[in-house]
């Protein structure tokens, strides 16, 4: 299966953050390392757009030898809809590049899921009881291709599965939680507090990524959190 990765460098909260470095690694990258830990991702797409703000984006993964596929800036749905038809997948992995502490299990839990029904997404954030920063989603594309004329409203041009959710009685989504609700805890990033914790996660953990419950042991230690 292939895993998209959204990305743009106009971010209005921290500009450029998804190629801000932290420990080394810019956070796109962290994002891509942990993808590639999951044995059920065979192809990585980073998905930003034409616009000369993403340019960057663009010349960094070229470098790097990154699949990179630009589309539309804020229509992200029509950005999406286009790689689809490029890559004739029948499903694809979403993932945000704003996620630099993803847990690559949780990717292999939604496939394992996906795979075993006939589910138009697969997904932990519906409603969400995993942090911030560990959002996974698994979309047949058959409702990407078939509903991009339907797709109106800003907010549905902007987030993906926004319109899915929406409507969710007419569509057939799994979702999976999490034995306790951490949805009250932010671990994307999206602005610069968000960046500073993060950085002060990996710092303590050595520049490692250990998992979603280790992580959560150490965001407690270091930020006195229950």
């Amino acid at each position: 299966m292939i895993c998209i990765i959204q990305a743009r460098y106009s971010s209005k909260r921290l500009l450029g953050k998804v190629l801000k470095k932290i420990c080394g690694l810019n956070i796109l990258q962290r994002v891509i390392n942990q993808v590639k830990k999951s044995k059920k991702i065979s192809r990585i797409i980073v998905a930003t757009s034409e616009h000369k703000t993403d340019k960057k984006i663009i010349n960094f993964c070229n470098k790097n030898k990154i699949n990179c596929i630009p589309g539309s800036l804020n229509n992200v749905f029509k950005r999406f809809y286009s790689i689809i038809v490029h890559e004739q997948c029948k499903s694809f992995v979403r993932i945000s590049a704003d996620s630099p502490l993803l847990d690559y299990s949780l990717i292999d839990k939604a496939i394992t899921l996906f795979g075993n029904h006939k589910y138009d997404i697969v997904t932990n954030v519906f409603p969400r009881t995993f942090p911030k920063g560990f959002s996974v989603e698994v979309i047949n594309s058959k409702i990407i291709l078939n509903f991009l004329l339907k797709i109106k409203k800003k907010r549905h041009q902007e987030h993906l599965t926004s319109f899915f959710y929406d409507n969710y009685k007419k569509f057939k989504i799994k979702n999976f939680s999490n034995k306790i609700n951490y949805s009250n805890i932010n671990l994307s990033v999206d602005n610069l507090s968000d960046f500073q914790r993060v950085k002060k996660i990996l710092k303590f953990c050595n520049n490692q990524n250990y998992g979603l419950n280790y992580t959560l042991s150490i965001y407690k230690k270091l930020f006195n959190e229950k």
